[in-house]
């Protein structure tokens, strides 16, 4: 009896880590948005984490009648990205993300989150300015 509850437990907690790593380390996704930085912050009480939102162009509406833009919310996890993106908010960029089925206290707020700058602009229809590499 003893043997058949150490199995039993021992399975639990493989299959413990092995949910915990599919729900939060295994990337669901990955793509590219682009758009106006609107901000970019760190935050936090415990865990300081970069959050930051990007207006996309077009509109949408969410309730008959009304009129809403696409924004899009992220976390960003490298320092040197984080300090690019706020030295620049209010320009057009490309940010390449990926997505995670939740979200962990100490990578940030969102599901999202941007691994690299791939664009930027100082205006819609402007020049390319290429963002330096992050270090």
């Amino acid at each position: 009896m003893r043997r058949v509850l150490t199995y039993i437990l021992v399975g639990l907690i493989v299959f413990g880590f092995i949910f915990f790593y599919w729900r939060f380390y295994w990337v669901f996704g990955e793509g590219v948005k682009a758009g106006e930085l609107n901000f970019l912050v760190k935050k936090g009480y415990i865990f300081k984490t970069y959050e930051g939102k990007l207006i996309q162009s077009g509109f949408k509406g969410g309730v008959a009648g009304s009129i809403q833009s696409y924004e899009f919310e992220f976390s960003v996890t490298n320092e040197a990205i984080a300090s690019q993106l706020m030295n620049n908010s209010g320009k057009i960029f490309e940010l390449h993300y990926k997505e995670y089925q939740g979200s962990i206290p100490w990578r940030g707020n969102s599901e999202y989150v941007v691994d690299s700058i791939l664009s930027m602009r100082a205006s819609v229809g402007g020049p390319v300015i290429n963002p330096k590499p992050a270090q």
